[in-house]
């Protein structure tokens, strides 16, 4: 990141939700390659191991070939998932522009099952106020999504 953006503001999408699931059936919804592209986008190469390099394939637009480059950063066994996710061409401005983001899975065990928080950090703005705008009701679905999908898989 520049110095100009380290300046600039960014936002972080923060999704808090609890679920009448074990960890251990979220974990399977999460790290699952044929799961993932039930809820989110087929992924190509993903394992849950770390430094592990996959990518999803999106929309494209402009000058972007809407690849998403990601990257697993922690996994940490029905708790936490960490990965890169970057994306975008600098001739972009609006959909497409570049994005160098980090998307932290966190699985905690409550009395009514297990809570997830969803943190998509890093956006900066005005550069990614589209990415964000879309993915903030994006991530919202994707989260009812993988509700949907752990109640079927346990």
């Amino acid at each position: 990141m520049s110095a100009a953006e380290l300046k600039a503001e960014t936002k972080d999408i923060v999704i808090d939700e609890v679920f009448p699931h074990a960890p251990e059936a979220i974990w399977k919804t999460l790290t699952s390659a044929q799961l993932i592209a039930r809820w989110l986008m087929q992924p190509t190469g993903f394992e849950a191991v770390e430094g592990k390099a996959f990518t999803f394939q999106t929309t494209p637009g402009g000058d972007w070939d809407g690849v998403i480059h990601c990257r697993v950063l922690e996994v940490v066994a029905n708790r936490r998932l960490v990965y890169a996710w970057k994306g975008g061409d600098e001739r972009n401005t609006g959909y497409g522009a570049p994005l160098d983001t980090v998307v932290t899975w966190s699985l905690t065990p409550v009395e009514a099952g297990t809570r997830i928080r969803l943190v998509h950090a890093g956006f900066v703005m005005p550069r990614n106020e589209s990415a964000y705008t879309v993915m903030s009701g994006g991530w919202k679905k994707v989260v009812k999504q993988l509700d949907e999908i752990s109640s079927q898989e346990t």
